[in-house]
This record gives structure tokens, sequence and C-alpha cells, in this order.
């Protein structure tokens, strides 16, 4: 699934989170994040929930 990088940015910014903040709140690698930052992975439905939760966003709101 594609995530919107934009918004996931915002959505971190939000939070004052940087990408190991993320990767270690939702319990993957921080490389794994700046992954999915720059478009060059996707993300599984299980990892956007994570993702969603530690963010304290919808998950609808992140996906393009």
């Amino acid at each position: 699934m594609e995530i919107n990088t934009k918004k996931l940015q915002i959505a971190m910014a939000r939070k004052c989170m940087n990408p190991s903040d993320l990767a270690v709140a939702i319990g993957c690698t921080s490389t794994s994040i700046q992954q999915i930052l720059r478009g060059a992975r996707g993300v599984q439905m299980k990892k956007l929930g994570l993702i969603s939760k530690a963010l304290e966003v919808d998950p609808a709101e992140l996906i393009d």
C-alpha cells in the first residue's frame, strides 16, 4: 500500500517525531521508516495500523 509521504511527514511533525522515534514506537528499523518516507517502500496493513496508532491519526489520512 502506498503512503502519502507528505502527509506522513506532517503527522510526524505534529507528534515531534523523527524517523528513529517512529521506528522505536512501532518496533521496526529507522531504515525501514526512511525508505517509506522516500517512497521506496510500500507498507503492509499491519504496519500502517502501527504507524497510525503511534502518530494518533486515522489510517485513511496517510494513504493515497
